[in-house]
């Protein structure tokens, strides 16, 4: 029977950097992972194939679009959704084989196959090349997570899916019914609405990004609509049903005390569960929370011992950054470090043209907390770097306490949010102030000074405005 000191279920981000710091610790790592490559949901079906098509649809919207402004002329500009989609395989498959020699070079033991908790330091591992039984002095649950439906509507893969099926589209659907304006909608929407289909999002809330700075969320909802999509907010989906035969088959959207919407294809972006059917749980003496996660104490221990669960499995935000810092963590509190994640500074992100960056509290949350702030608001239509790119839309809000200055909250929409976004929570993790970023030298012309600029605002003496 093989034994370990460590045996991770799941290879996702979580898992296999977990994996990867474990090693470097001096631990005799092992990954059970079900699926032939490397890297999890985010690498295989997720984050990555998602960022590689948004990159090449902009790109083909802006030759379509926005060259003549520079003035480039191109004539004919056509699309080729297939080598789009074998680009997007290469990039996969550059992760995925990056993870994998990551394995090799950290000496990581890889088993194919389920992995399932026997009890007493045991996992079984079977359905891939072959069975084992494994020991281990610690066991990580990594599994991840996966799309959740709507009562009332049924996948049915070629004509109702998740954005697994949303990324491998063979043909752009002439129209796209997009169930849910959070992260994943909105970008697959901008995906398809940029190829050429005709976009329109359902969201149950009367508002989109549900959870993000209002305001922020506001002023994205006015540019995905100068861009084309299509929103019904309020809308309470209550089913879904497929019409007509072969080629002219379409879905009908039922939405309550409205009208029906009907298109080719739906893509449903409700949310996600944790992936914890399968793990034999129960068996293992591992609890459950009331909404399906793996109960863990402050160091990631579940119910039982020697089992810990990091990632989408457990409370926090569903992100893959999140999955990592967690693994991280865990693995040098093993090591008898005092390893740790703050779940207030996790950024998110959302990938469309402009980018939406957002990192700690929002004006909402900090009202509700009856916490007294100032704000600092810069807009990119006053960055010089942003005008020369030709990308405007958009701009950086900072919350500041009014007391201390201690930056509370950030929020970017604009061009390249989500790299912006880092300087924030570099700051807000050594508790910086508006004031610290205020004086902190930002080279010219870049992005980055709108950040600069939005901390001076807070005091009311932005430059540039």
């Amino acid at each position: 029977m093989p034994r370990h000191d460590i045996v991770i279920v799941g290879a996702g981000p979580g898992g296999y950097v977990a994996a990867i710091r474990g090693a470097q610790l001096g631990f005799d790592v092992a990954v059970v992972e079900k699926e032939e490559a490397l890297g999890g949901t985010c690498v295989r079906v997720g984050c990555i194939p998602s960022k590689a098509l948004l990159e090449s649809s902009e790109r083909f919207q802006e030759t379509r679009e926005k060259l003549a402004d520079h003035g480039i002329t191109v004539k004919d500009v056509g699309l080729d959704l297939a080598a789009m989609h074998r680009r997007k395989a290469r990039v996969v498959k550059q992760n995925t084989d990056g993870v994998a020699y990551l394995f090799k070079k950290n000496r990581i033991t890889r088993y194919h196959g389920q992995g399932e908790l026997l009890g007493g330091g045991r996992v079984s591992v079977h359905g891939g090349e072959s069975n084992h039984t494994l020991e281990a002095g610690h066991i990580v649950l990594a599994t991840g997570s996966v799309p959740v439906s709507l009562p009332g509507v049924e996948l049915a893969v070629d004509l109702i899916g998740t954005s697994t099926e949303a990324l491998d589209y063979d043909q752009v659907p002439e129209s796209l019914v997009v169930i849910g304006a959070g992260y994943i909608g909105l970008e697959l929407g901008s995906v398809w609405a940029r190829l050429g289909s005709k976009v329109t999002v359902l969201e149950y809330f009367d508002r989109i990004l549900p959870g993000m700075d209002l305001e922020t969320a506001k002023e994205a909802l006015k540019v995905f609509k100068r861009q084309g999509l299509g929103f019904r907010l309020g809308a309470r989906v209550t089913g879904a049903e497929a019409k007509g035969t072969g080629r002219s088959r379409s879905v009908v959207v039922e939405v309550e005390g409205g009208e029906p919407v009907e298109a080719a294809r739906v893509l449903v972006a409700v949310g996600r569960a944790p992936a914890s059917a399968g793990l034999g749980l129960e068996r293992a003496g591992v609890e459950l929370d009331e909404r399906g996660r793996v109960r863990v104490d402050g160091g990631f221990a579940t119910s039982a011992t020697g089992v810990y669960a990091i990632g989408d499995l457990i409370p926090g935000p569903m992100l893959a950054h999140k999955a990592q810092e967690d693994g991280v963590a865990l693995m040098e509190r093993l090591a008898g470090g005092a390893g740790h994640v703050d779940y207030g500074l996790v950024p998110g992100i959302v990938y469309t043209d402009p980018e939406i960056a957002t990192v700690g509290r929002s004006e909402e949350q900090l009202q509700e907390e009856g916490i007294p702030y100032r704000k600092g608001v810069f807009p990119f239509t006053a960055n010089g770097r942003a005008r020369a790119l030709g990308k405007t839309d958009g701009r950086v809000k900072i919350l500041a306490h009014e007391e201390t200055d201690r930056v509370l909250g950030v929020h970017i929409i604009g061009p390249r949010a989500g790299d912006l976004i880092a300087e924030a929570v570099a700051g807000m993790t050594y508790h910086a102030s508006a004031e610290d970023l205020a004086r902190t030298i930002h080279a010219h012309p870049t992005l980055a000074e709108a950040v600069k600029e939005a901390a001076l605002a807070v005091d009311e003496r932005a430059i540039h405005l």
